[in-house]
């Protein structure tokens, strides 16, 4: 980081009788050029008009970072908090149409009036009001958002006193001149007066010290403040700079006014650059530095000094920036780079192994698009699936909005959209990084006749087609279906292609009906999936119970069940396993041979005949009927007491 004199700009000289400054470097993020974006395409347009926007600087940098002045996507939000411990600087951005006015613009001009300003407000007075008047910048930009390339100046306007400015003591780090004492008082003394002001960090301040005592005030205070203080007049300024013989460029500006105001009655003025740096968790500010100036007398007239402040270009010289942001300022890009990110951050903070790659590469067949459907399709994408279809032939009614956050009062109108077409279309908009497919189609149920004639035979069977390849395709099933018959079908589908968990059972229970239970019970099989894919014999994997919640976790996530069981009447969760029953009408042996032997037209079998079917092929009917000689038998025994 190189420290320059007023201007022109030479090397820097430790030795020098003059004091310099390190001037600010911009700090211009990609959330900030994502923002100005948004803004031209969509309220700017082709108007060129200044814009007031806001940046902020931090002074609690290790040693060897630049004095930055940062701008990130708030920039243009006034009300916008400020980070903590981070001094505003408001500004004006000058935002060109073309390229051409962006070169030809006259940034004398610009820096001329931007001075104006900060002199009109020291003579008025109001800076010592409002102190952030001294740290005004400038933004000059071009944005071509057809290369998303972005040239920018940044100026950071200082006024210069005609003569520099002497020094009459040379910086030292405020370790070295003051006790532990004066400066856990001086600590105490800014925080409260932040604290009173409202404020994240204070920009100048007023201070007088003893032996062990400290006292900072608001740069409007000033009559009266030094009173009771013999010898030097003391000020603070929230210093950017870390290096230890330089202050930042802050400073400049408080000078010109301290000069203004006070030049006539103060020789000299001392001037401790407030660092505040936290290493380890270790708070510290004995690295500030202190040093005396002569204050020049009667410097200057009525007119606006001279100012500089045009930011330097990569290559040291006198010109502006480019930025390429061609790879990641696409808004699909951006939208998918951030999701990631914000998986990694995750990944990085609370879980750090975490396998992600096998949850976002996994693919999911959501069969049902309504309530669970909908809550489990957004659960995915905030667990960053891309990979995502819906199965569901109904279409959507005036009831389903308020219950099935995909989908809008529009799309009821004029008979409604098909669920599964509406719920892929939606999940497009909200993400586009998602891969969403939708089937309008029906599943074939057991008891359900599909022989009335050829047509429907033919349907059938392409119905059966489609669903075999669409869960052969995917990796995670998710039956979110009415019925228990609905389910049937792609149980025995995903059972015979080895995509169903170990300890498994036939869910018998149905649509839920209070309406947060949707969201609870869609968030947690997406939970579930999660879990299951974090174990290392994925869907073989033993089943976690109740009873295992105080023995050592299986994965990093915990817990591995397969299965809950919630009452939301008492807020209570268990955990039931049970092995796969040997007569399940779904996913028995008997059931997965005679479909994996005859295929549709063992399936055509049970679509047109009666529940006893499967229950008579599976030896369910047979354990009825012993059930309830078993039954009687005990109640004969029973009377006969």
């Amino acid at each position: 980081m190189a420290a320059v004199s007023n201007e022109p700009h030479h090397p820097v000289d430790p030795g020098s009788s003059k004091l310099q400054f390190a001037p600010f470097s911009s700090a211009l993020n990609v959330g900030f050029w994502h923002e100005l974006t948004q803004k031209k395409l969509n309220e700017y347009r082709l108007d060129e008009t200044p814009k007031v926007i806001k940046g902020y600087y931090y002074n609690g940098d290790p040693s060897g970072f630049p004095a930055r002045l940062t701008l990130e996507f708030s920039a243009f939000d006034m009300n916008a908090a400020i980070p903590a411990r981070c001094c505003p600087a408001f500004g004006t951005l000058y935002n060109t149409n073309t390229f051409e006015a962006f070169k030809s613009c006259d940034k004398k001009s610009l820096l001329e009036k931007e001075a104006n300003e900060i002199w009109e407000s020291i003579k008025s007075g109001a800076a010592l009001e409002n102190p952030l008047l001294l740290n005004r910048f400038l933004l000059l930009t071009f944005a071509d958002l057809k290369k998303y390339h972005f040239y920018y100046w940044f100026c950071y306007p200082a006024l210069c006193f005609p003569d520099g400015i002497h020094i009459v003591q040379k910086p030292v780090c405020l370790g070295d001149r003051f006790s532990l004492n004066q400066i856990q008082a001086l600590q105490k003394a800014y925080d409260e007066l932040c604290q009173s002001e409202g404020v994240t960090a204070f920009p100048y301040f007023l201070i007088k010290y003893h032996d062990n005592s400290v006292v900072v005030s608001p740069l409007k205070k000033w009559d009266g403040f030094f009173q009771d203080q013999e010898g030097k007049v003391t000020v603070g300024v929230y210093d950017p700079c870390n290096l230890s013989h330089y202050p930042g460029w802050p400073l400049r500006n408080f000078l010109i006014l301290a000069s203004h105001k006070w030049g006539n009655i103060l020789q000299s003025i001392e001037v401790l650059c407030f660092r505040d740096r936290t290493m380890q968790g270790v708070r510290d500010i004995t690295h500030s530095i202190i040093f005396e100036i002569k204050l020049p007398q009667g410097a200057f007239g009525p007119d606006c000094p001279k100012a500089v402040g045009w930011e330097k270009n990569q290559k040291g010289g006198m010109g502006p920036r480019v930025v390429n942001l061609s790879e990641c300022m696409d808004p699909k890009r951006l939208a998918e780079s951030s999701v990631d990110l914000n998986l990694k951050l995750m990944c990085w903070r609370l879980v750090p192994t975490l396998d992600l790659e096998k949850i976002v590469s996994a693919k999911c067949l959501l069969l049902g698009a309504g309530t669970l459907g909908c809550s489990v399709a957004r659960t995915l994408m905030g667990w960053g699936v891309r990979k995502i279809t819906f199965v569901d032939n109904a279409r959507i009614s005036y009831s389903n909005p308020v219950r099935q956050p995909l989908y809008e009062f529009e799309d009821c109108l004029s008979g409604g959209k098909p669920k599964a077409l509406a719920a892929a279309e939606r999940l497009q908009k909200i993400f586009p990084g998602v891969n969403s497919e939708g089937y309008n189609m029906s599943i074939p149920m057991p008891g359900h006749p599909v022989n009335f004639s050829e047509v429907t035979m033919a349907q059938a069977r392409k119905d059966v087609a489609t669903l075999e390849e669409l869960i052969d395709a995917h990796d995670v099933v998710f039956l979110l279906m009415d019925t228990r018959e609905s389910r049937w079908l792609p149980a025995v589908i995903a059972a015979s292609k080895r995509k169903s968990t170990r300890d498994r059972t036939l869910d018998q229970q149905c649509t839920v009906s209070r309406p947060g239970l949707a969201m609870i019970a869609g968030a947690l099989a997406v939970e579930l999936m999660v879990s299951v894919l974090q174990h290392p014999e994925g869907g073989y994997a033993v089943a976690s119970s109740s009873d295992d919640r105080m023995n050592e976790p299986p994965t990093s996530l915990g817990l591995v069940p397969h299965q809950i069981r919630g009452f939301l009447s008492r807020f209570d969760n268990v955990l039931p396993v049970s092995l796969a029953f040997d007569k399940c009408t779904a996913c028995s042996p008997k059931v997965l041979d005679q479909y994996e032997r005859e295929g549709f037209n063992f399936l055509a079998k049970v679509f047109n005949s009666s529940h006893s079917f499967l229950e008579d092929l599976t030896g369910l009917t047979l354990l009825h009927q012993e059930t309830q000689a078993a039954e009687i038998w005990d109640m004969s025994d029973d009377e006969t007491v």
